[in-house]
């Protein structure tokens, strides 16, 4: 976590699964959290952002295996959904029995379609494809699951670190540090706009 003292709330609260994908010190005055991998963690260190900064957004950042052609760099994700729930016959693939929804996450800003699990991808998925996904990851759905019963609105943006495939652990070793530069870009043309 940034070494910014407890504020009653605050404009953007960033959440990064790891130091490897960013370096707080590298964002001085913005709350860096780091969740640590997969939905149960990232759904913790919401709950205590929200909590301890009382944030206006929260801001998702990290790393994201492609699963069609295209997409590369950094990415917004306008969708998400979470790829490992499969509880058939209870619910369809992506849907918690019992649980009213919503099921699939908007962050209300245009983007691409990230899904969410505890796995590394390492092939095809025909799902993905019905679906439309673009990307996944390990920890959105669960950050803006947390996000939408908190009323906090939220915001992801992805680096495109392998093609979810069996190579994808090597790949994000080697590339997941690319992303922090892109990033850092971006911030500097769009923090101000979110009250950064």
């Amino acid at each position: 976590m940034s070494s910014l003292s407890e504020a009653s709330s605050c404009a953007v609260a960033l959440l990064v699964a790891l130091p490897q994908e960013l370096d707080a010190a590298a964002l001085p005055g913005v709350p860096v959290v780091y969740t640590g991998v997969g939905k149960v963690n990232a759904a913790i260190a919401a709950a205590h952002c929200i909590q301890q900064y009382r944030p206006r957004l929260l801001l998702n950042f990290g790393s994201a295996g492609r699963v069609r052609p295209g997409p590369q760099g950094l990415l917004e994700i306008g969708r998400v959904l979470q790829r490992d729930m499969l509880a058939e016959p209870l619910a369809p693939r992506g849907t918690t029995p019992f649980h009213a929804g919503p099921h699939a996450l908007e962050s209300g800003v245009p983007g691409l379609v990230c899904a969410t699990g505890d796995s590394f991808v390492t092939g095809p998925d025909p799902w993905f494809g019905a679906q439309g996904v673009d990307v996944v990851d390990m920890e959105l759905f669960a950050l803006a699951a947390v996000c939408q019963r908190s009323s906090v609105p939220w915001r992801a943006l992805k680096f495109v670190s392998d093609d979810a495939n069996t190579e994808s652990g090597n790949d994000w070793a080697a590339n997941v540090r690319v992303g922090q530069a892109l990033f850092l870009a971006w911030w500097q043309q769009h923090g101000a706009a979110l009250g950064a």
